[in-house]
């Protein structure tokens, strides 16, 4: 088991969220957090200057981000174990989340090195919040990836998702996921557009696949986006299973029940279930079989 307790020689990583785009929700712990750090590895130091700037934070930096992630993550671990504190940022958001942060956290969990969390502003949280769609349960999936292969495996298993799931996209390729998202899910499936959220041009749209495609004409979209898209209902996952139990004879249903280890009355119980049907039925069914 990783433990963080008992570190006292070393320093702490604070995984520190900032705002997507409104400085208003930067919080209090957020800015006493970066002031209080040692260092600050940022996504972009350059974006992140102008939020110090904004606090009045005058805390050093340093770079952190998708494409030196692996080598400056042993540069910071080694100040981290020499006593250290450093706060972890994005250019917006929670870091780790669909942004780098993620192997510099799992490597201070596996080398004992303290990590605590500073929560505030997420995009996909905030998005799915303001959807309206079922938010009991949701998968987060990020962008989705740009190469063919795994672009075309990730809708394929997305195709029988019940939950409600969450996607980041750019704005140049907005319309293409759209459509793609319709050819796998069907137009006519809910979904909402998160569009510059807590900025000025800020904008929520709701509606079928199909209507959010109609709804961009010829010009691209700009700013960041956040789509929303509804699982499959539980009407379209019954008509599926009854469709799955019209292959098979109520014979054959109950047979498989059987070979599972359950005894006939059991097993005609639970056939009848999931045919929607009474047991007299399955028992009637499997004497005129017999």
């Amino acid at each position: 088991m990783e433990n963080q307790s008992g570190q006292s020689a070393q320093g702490r990583l604070y995984v520190c969220a900032t705002p997507i785009g409104n400085l208003s929700d930067m919080s209090p712990r957020a800015v006493q957090t970066l002031r209080d750090a040692d260092l600050i590895a940022a996504e972009d130091t350059r974006n992140t200057r102008r939020l110090l700037n904004a606090f009045d934070i005058r805390t050093p930096m340093t770079s952190y981000h998708h494409f030196n992630r692996v080598g400056k993550a042993d540069v910071l671990i080694k100040r981290l174990a020499e006593g250290e504190t450093i706060a972890l940022v994005t250019d917006a958001g929670t870091p780790a989340v669909s942004d780098p942060g993620q192997e510099l956290v799992d490597l201070c969990h596996r080398e004992g090195i303290p990590v605590e969390g500073i929560p505030g502003p997420a995009a996909c949280i905030t998005a799915l919040s303001v959807s309206g769609l079922d938010s009991t349960r949701f998968v987060f999936e990020g962008f989705i990836p740009q190469d063919s292969r795994p672009r075309k495996e990730l809708l394929e298993e997305i195709s029988g998702e019940n939950k409600t799931m969450i996607f980041y996209e750019a704005p140049h390729r907005l319309v293409r996921t759209l459509r793609e998202l319709a050819a796998a899910l069907g137009g006519s499936r809910r979904a909402c557009i998160c569009h510059e959220l807590t900025k000025k041009h800020e904008s929520i749209l709701r509606g079928s696949l199909d209507e959010l495609i109609d709804g961009y004409g010829e010009e691209p979209p700009k700013g960041e986006f956040v789509v929303i898209v509804e699982g499959r209902s539980r009407k379209e996952i019954a008509e599926e299973e009854m469709s799955r139990w019209e292959e098979i004879s109520p014979a054959e249903h109950v047979a498989l029940y059987e070979k599972q280890g359950m005894d006939r009355k059991e097993a005609m119980k639970r056939a009848a279930k999931d045919r929607h049907v009474s047991k007299r039925d399955i028992y009637r069914a499997l004497l005129e079989e017999e």
